[in-house]
Formats: C-alpha cells, sequence, structure tokens
C-alpha cells in the first residue's frame, strides 16, 4: 500500500485518513466505487513532520515545530509576518531527501505525463469534531509543475509552507486549532489540459455550476467570469444560464527543452490560448451528466455537496490515447458540506464589542431549509458573514450609532460614511453596482457586500440575524436555535470563522511608516527573488492611513490613486469641506497635510498620487454646512475641475497641503486632476498650481483623469498645455461612453467596461499616450474586476495599473505572465 510513506489513491483505506487527508481520501473512497477520477499518489502527513524535523532552524522558537503550537501574538501584524516569513524561507531552502525525492519520482513517471498537479489535502485530529466543516479556500492553493524532480521538490515545498502564511497562522489561532492538530499531506496527479473544468454547489431544489474553458486555474485564480448554470437537481434541466466572460483558458504549454529532464522548474507549464467568447461552454448532454453525477454522490457522501470537475481525453494508466474516444468527466474534488451547519457560535455584538467567536455561547445559527433566501443582488466584495441587521437611517448623525459588528442594510452608500463602515461587518445596499462607491470602500475595508438588492431595507428589519454571500450576492434570514446546556462545546465552522479574518474586525493598526529605502519591501524581495521584477508597474489604490498597515508587503511600485474624497473624512469633524474653507482653512490645510505625509513617508520613495477633491452633490450630505441645493444629474453636475472654476477656494487649500508636504521633504507625492472637461479647465488649475509654487519641484507631476470622452480627441492639446500623464478612469469612461448609470441596479448588465467601444477607447489613450511621451495609467475597477484585460493593457503598452490591495496579488501574477507571454512571442518572431 505504501512506498516511503507515499499512498496510491486507489489503495487508501478508511484508516489512512488522517495520514492522507480529506481530498484525498474521498477522492480514493469514490475512486475505488466506480467513479471517473484521476489517478495519484499522496505524500502522507508523516512525511511533512519528518521533514520539519530536519531543518535547521536559527530561531529556537521553530526548534519544536512539528509538535509545537506555536503561540504567536496574531495581533501584532508585524510580528506574525516575519515570523511567517522566516518558517517559509526555512522550509523553502532545505533540500528533500534524494533517495525519497527519486521514489516519488518513478511513481509520477508512471504516468506518462508531461505535468503533474500537487493538491494540498489536509484533516484534523480526530479528537476534533468532525461534523464540522473548515472553510480553507485562500489558505492553500493547488501548485502546477512540469514532472520532474526538482520542479516536484520546490512545489511540494510550496504547499507545506503555505501552512504558516501568516493568514493561515490567524485563522487556525483563532479557532483554536493547533498546529499539531492539523495533518497536511499533499495528493499528486498528473495534469493534462481540459477541455473544460468548474465547480457545482448543491442546493435543496437545483444546483448550481460555473464552467470555464480548459483547465480550472483560470476560475480559481479570479481571473475570468465563469458560465453559470442553475439546474434542476433531479431532473437536470436547466432553469437559469449565465454566460461569463472567459476569453481565454489555460492548458499545459509544450515544453521549451528537449527531454522532461532538463525542463527548468521555474518555467511556468500553462499556457492561455484565446477561445470563442459567445458559445455556452457545456451542452444540455453534459449538464445531465453533472446532474446525473451528483446524484449518485449524494448516495454516497450525503446530499450537500461541492464538487470539482474537470472534461478531458486523459486515459487509464496504460492505454493508449485514441483520437475518436469521447471526453470523460473526471471529479478532481469531492466533498460532503453537511447542512445544517452546526456549531456557529459567536457572542453577539455590541455597541462596545465587535462579533467575536466565543465557543460556550449556547446559541447556534444555521441554515437550513428554515432559512429562506431573502433577496438576490450583485456580489460586489467577497466574503461570507454572520451578523445582526441594521438598516441605516437616512441620517448618517443616527448611523454612528450603529452596534459594531451589524451588517449594514442601506439604500446606497455615499463616501461620506466611510469612517463610521469600519464598524460593519458587511454591507447591502439597494441601490449600485460592482462600481458604486459602496462596493469600492467594502473592498478597500475587506468585508463582503452585495449592491443592487431590490428592496431589502423593507424585506429585513434590524436585529434579524443575517448570512450574507458576498460571492455570489445573496442575503438569507438565520433561525436560531437553542441548544441544551450539558451540550459539549464545538468549534466555530468555516463560515463565521471568516469574520474574524476581515480586517474590520480587528482593533485598528496605528500605521508604521517604512523606513526610507529605494526598494520594495524585504518581504516582497525575500518570497519573489527568483523572478525578475514586472516591466509593467503596479501600484495600489488607496483612501485612508488606517489601511496603510495592510499594505506593508504589498508588491507594488507605489499608489496609484489616493482618494482625496475619503482620505479628507478624517479630518472633517463631521463638518463639510466648505464650513472648514469658510472658518478654520489653516487647520484645515495642516490636517490635510498632515494625512497625506503619512502615505508620502511609508512609500518614499515609490510615488504617491493624489487626486484632487470631485465632491458632487449627492455625496457628503450628512456633513454639516451640507449645501442644501439639490442637482438634477448629479454626475454631469458641478464636480471636477469645473468647480474649481466656479469657487477655487478648496482646490487652492489642498494646493497648499500639497506644498507643505514638499517642504517636509518629500518629493514623492504628485497630483491628478479629476474629471477634466476641457483643455481650457486644465489651464486655469495648472496657473493656480504654478501659483501655490509646487513645480519649484522639477519632480512635481501633475496628471489628469481620462475618464471624459473628450480626453480621447484632445490628449495632444492637453500635454501642449502640461499635462504629463494620464491615468484611465474606467468606471466615468464606461459610463460616459455607454451612457450607463453605473449606480442604477437594473442598469448593471449594461455597464460592461470590457464593451468593445471602452476598450477601443482604452487603446487609444494608450497608444496615443505613447506616442505624446507621457506614461499612461489605469486606475478604475476594470482591471481588478476583469483580470483578464490585464494582458491587453499590458499589450497595448499601458504604464502602470492601479488596483484595489485584495487584487494585487493576482494582478501582479497576471502582468508577470502577460510579460512572459510578449517576450516569448517576441523571440519567436525573432527566430522565425
Amino acid at each position: 500500500m505504501t512506498v516511503a510513506n507515499l499512498y496510491w489513491l486507489d489503495q487508501i483505506q478508511p484508516a489512512n485518513r488522517n495520514q492522507v487527508g480529506d481530498k484525498a481520501f474521498y477522492l480514493g473512497l469514490l475512486g475505488q466505487k466506480g467513479y471517473s477520477v484521476m489517478p495519484g499518489v499522496v505524500v502522507a502527513d508523516s512525511v511533512f513532520r519528518e521533514f520539519l524535523g530536519t531543518i535547521n532552524w536559527l530561531e529556537p522558537l521553530f526548534a519544536d515545530l512539528p509538535n509545537s503550537a506555536l503561540h504567536l501574538d496574531v495581533d501584532n501584524p508585524r510580528q506574525l509576518q516575519a515570523i511567517a516569513q522566516q518558517i517559509r524561507q526555512a522550509i523553502q531552502s532545505t533540500p528533500l531527501a534524494a533517495d525519497w525525492l527519486a521514489q516519488l519520482f518513478v511513481a509520477t513517471s508512471s504516468w506518462q505525463s508531461s505535468a503533474v498537479i500537487l493538491r494540498p489535502s489536509f484533516a484534523l485530529e480526530s479528537r476534533l469534531d468532525s461534523s464540522i466543516t473548515y472553510r480553507t479556500t485562500g489558505l492553500f492553493a493547488s501548485h502546477v509543475c512540469w514532472n520532474q524532480p526538482e520542479a516536484i521538490a520546490q512545489n511540494l515545498k510550496r504547499v507545506w509552507a503555505e501552512l504558516f502564511r501568516a493568514k493561515s497562522l490567524l485563522y487556525w489561532q483563532r479557532l483554536g486549532i493547533q498546529l499539531q492538530q492539523i495533518n497536511l499531506a499533499v495528493l499528486v496527479q498528473p495534469m493534462e489540459s481540459a477541455i473544460a473544468a468548474g465547480d457545482l454547489h448543491t442546493h435543496d431544489g437545483h444546483l448550481e455550476i460555473r464552467a470555464t474553458w480548459g483547465l480550472g486555474a483560470a476560475l480559481t485564480r479570479g481571473e475570468v467570469t465563469p458560465d453559470r448554470y442553475q439546474i434542476h437537481r433531479q431532473t437536470g434541466a436547466i432553469q437559469t444560464q449565465q454566460t461569463g466572460s472567459r476569453t481565454f483558458a489555460y492548458h499545459i504549454a509544450v515544453p521549451f527543452a528537449s527531454s522532461q529532464a532538463e525542463l527548468p522548474p521555474s518555467q511556468d507549464c500553462l499556457r492561455a490560448d484565446s477561445v470563442e467568447p459567445s458559445r455556452a461552454i457545456l451542452t444540455e448532454l453534459e449538464l445531465e451528466q453533472l446532474a446525473h453525477l451528483t446524484r449518485r454522490l449524494s448516495a454516497d457522501l450525503g446530499p450537500s455537496l461541492r464538487l470539482e470537475w474537470a472534461i478531458s481525453k486523459r486515459y487509464p494508466q496504460g492505454v493508449a490515447p485514441q483520437p475518436d474516444t469521447s471526453p470523460t468527466l473526471y471529479l478532481t474534488q469531492a466533498s460532503p458540506q453537511p447542512l445544517p451547519i452546526p456549531g456557529i457560535r459567536f457572542r453577539p455584538s455590541t455597541a462596545s464589542s465587535p462579533l467575536v467567536l466565543s465557543p460556550s455561547v449556547p446559541t447556534t445559527w444555521q441554515i437550513s431549509g428554515l432559512s429562506p433566501l431573502v433577496v438576490r443582488g450583485v456580489g460586489a466584495a467577497s466574503g461570507q458573514i454572520f451578523g445582526e441587521a441594521w438598516i441605516v437611517p437616512d441620517s448618517i448623525q443616527a448611523a454612528v450609532r450603529a452596534p459594531t459588528g451589524a451588517v449594514w442594510i442601506a439604500s446606497q452608500i455615499t463616501p461620506d460614511w466611510i469612517f463610521e463602515l469600519q464598524q460593519a461587518a458587511g454591507i447591502v445596499t439597494e441601490q449600485g453596482g460592482m462600481t458604486s462607491h459602496g462596493a469600492i470602500v467594502a473592498r478597500e475595508l475587506g468585508i463582503p457586500a452585495v449592491v443592487g438588492a431590490a428592496d431589502v431595507t423593507k424585506l429585513i428589519q434590524t436585529g434579524e440575524m443575517v448570512f450574507l454571500d458576498g460571492d455570489r450576492g445573496e442575503i438569507y434570514r438565520v433561525e436560531k436555535e437553542a441548544i441544551p446546556p450539558h451540550a459539549a462545546p464545538l468549534p466555530p465552522s468555516h463560515l463565521l470563522a471568516q469574520t474574524i479574518l476581515q480586517p474590520s474586525s480587528q482593533p485598528p493598526v496605528s500605521p508604521q511608516p517604512l523606513a526610507h529605502t529605494s526598494s520594495k519591501p524585504d518581504f516582497y524581495t525575500a518570497s519573489k527573488s527568483s523572478d525578475p521584477p514586472n516591466g509593467t508597474q503596479l501600484m495600489v489604490n488607496l483612501s485612508r492611513v488606517a489601511l496603510l498597515s495592510q499594505t506593508h508587503d504589498l508588491p507594488v511600485d507605489g499608489v496609484g490613486l489616493l482618494r482625496s474624497e475619503q482620505l479628507i473624512l478624517d479630518v472633517l469633524d463631521q463638518q463639510h469641506p466648505i464650513v472648514w474653507a469658510q472658518e478654520r482653512p489653516r487647520e484645515l490645510v495642516n490636517r490635510l497635510a498632515e494625512q497625506i505625509l503619512q502615505f508620502a513617508q511609508a512609500f518614499l520613495p515609490r510615488p504617491v498620487f493624489y487626486r484632487s477633491l470631485d465632491l458632487r452633490s449627492h455625496e457628503f450630505q450628512s456633513l454639516m454646512g451640507h449645501p442644501t441645493t439639490p442637482e438634477p444629474n448629479p454626475t454631469l453636475g458641478l464636480h471636477g475641475t469645473f468647480s474649481y472654476e466656479v469657487d477655487p477656494t478648496l482646490f487652492d487649500l489642498e494646493l497648499a497641503a500639497l506644498r507643505q508636504v514638499q517642504q517636509s521633504r518629500f518629493a514623492n507625492v504628485h497630483l491628478i486632476l479629476p474629471f477634466v472637461r476641457t483643455v481650457e479647465e486644465f489651464r486655469f488649475c495648472y496657473k493656480r498650481i504654478l501659483d501655490a509654487e509646487l513645480k519649484q519641484n522639477p519632480n512635481f507631476q501633475v496628471w489628469i483623469m481620462a475618464e471624459v470622452p473628450s480626453v480621447l480627441f484632445l490628449l495632444p492639446d492637453y500635454v501642449q498645455a502640461g499635462v504629463q500623464g494620464i491615468s484611465i478612469g474606467s468606471n466615468d469612461l464606461t459610463q460616459l461612453l455607454l451612457g450607463v448609470d453605473r449606480d442604477h441596479p437594473q442598469m448593471s448588465p449594461a455597464f460592461d467596461q470590457r464593451h468593445p467601444a471602452v476598450l477601443r477607447a482604452m487603446q487609444q489613450l494608450i497608444q496615443t499616450a505613447r506616442q505624446v511621451g507621457i506614461p499612461c495609467s489605469i486606475c478604475g475597477q476594470a482591471p481588478s474586476q476583469y483580470p483578464e484585460l490585464v494582458e491587453v493593457l499590458v499589450r497595448w503598452g499601458i504604464s502602470s495599473i492601479s488596483v484595489s490591495p485584495d487584487a494585487v496579488e493576482k494582478t501582479h501574477e497576471a502582468i508577470a505572465r502577460a510579460e512572459r507571454s510578449l517576450l516569448l512571442e517576441a523571440a519567436r518572431h525573432r527566430l522565425a
């Protein structure tokens, strides 16, 4: 059964569950029952523990790591990051035993596949309640590599090292689970190109299926919008069908080396190919096959399931491929998801105490047949949360009294709410789309959000318990049941556990500026030392000082968009900026300069692009002194640089604050002007910039937002007038090009930042900027929402891409892939 602690998938027995982990255990069980499962071999948990024991630890804290509880101060993010980094680096740099690795390669060589996938498979010790399903999405990731010893060794250690990522250590310690209670095995399987792949979730009467072309990596990485199907559970009849955005698919690349042994382990073995965007991925027959497969699995694993699948022409071991053989539907993962969810316990939120885990409270919340779907909207910020509903009143003054840890339910969210929103566990709004202020603020704060949920303020009452799913855009009403006092306390379930991973549920951390350095943070340098830097700059969108601590280790080249509308709220004391300008202008300058200075110091010498105020009349209404005269169309109303011409008072104070930052010897802050309609508006602003003496620093740059379509035709004129760079605001650009209100939930399908008109406008802006010799960035929501656009933007020659903090990692990877693709094309062209 085993060779050097290796378990063949088709020979796994129930007694091996802890050694092989749940993923491998279920796949092995199903393969032995006749289901179509790829062959595989499992590197047992005991190999991992033995390997940890061979590492020459430099810190005494890690000396007994295989059996250590490793109690850390998880509320100290810098210490946690440092310890996690040390452990991972030690794992990556320690070699595996050569004889054992050779035996593993003998096993993988028998598949005659050029690539393999290494899937983490973990199990908890049996003394923990086995009925609890822990959500580990985002904690462990699978890795694909060439089927050769060095590559397998490198990626095996990458899987092991992920147990010691900072957020993983935080997750388990918050749940009260010690590291020695976690058994981490690795399932190694052959990896071959697939026709299509996806996942499936069961519900009471229907199945929800997501599908993408090619391998499932594009779906897992969030790089495509998949096709979605809802089918009847018993008949397989299609109830709803939605075509996604998937312009490319991953397949196994053709090796560059002449033999498998010559392949460099770091060479990417996945390639992205263009696919037909319009055709539906799954046929009715394939959907029926998935429904039939689910019915069979329900008999073996239970009614509630989560599956991952692939359609491939993979053949059983030893069988030669036949060209006329039909594709086969394979299971790549299958696990039961028991409902109702047991053991979800917490201490109810109060005004002074956030929603926290507590295994001793005799209350449980569950999603069951008694917990109906209340409303469905647009999933705008990822994550799931249980919480007490709080219907937000019209007055923001009342919002200050909101209970901490509540799910905020409102008609709409405006920028001036960002300070109070730090208390929220999640956001639901009746209005708005993916680029609305509520959605943007939620993603920046790291809390789940659903927007465009019609009549939600009438369907839910304050005090009711709700479950908010920011991935699926769903809000459930949750029923409460009592637990007998003698019942043994259960560990919290995965769904509530996610609340402790949200930044809003942690105590606020005072920002600690980086030391003055000419390089990126050490963590980035160490973890990416083998990768060449990207040519396209990656920037981050920020708005508040309180979020600086979260960006310390991000692989970014600076701040591409510092939103002044949110930044200034921290200094206004609930008074409108106009009141400050009239009564305390000098104090406003000093306060704003202090805020900007912290970003300048934290990112020095990397640039920080401050976008000046773009106040729209329907925003900031809650602040005292707000002008009472409403505008019929605020989007096209008195805002942007035109408002500076009408009354330059606030703009002049912003320029004074920027000058004060310069005089504090920080020369890395630059200015972006918002919503510039005409060259004349820019000239007016530029003269005031000169009068404020900001251009006395020759490095100070003045950019404009490219979001009004007139910039498309007048960019050379803007450059002649003094513009030194542009940043594409894809949200407003899409809105104005297509004539679609981006905040109107019913118009969400028409608000498409991938529309050909929008893409051609972006291409023209990028290419014209290159022709006139200025940089062109993009700071709108498009690259974050549609990562597949990154390759197109890089191909067109964009200078930098600026995204929200949560999208930095996947955007960094997307830029690297796009640049590698361009280099490969250029190399092939030279050889042709």
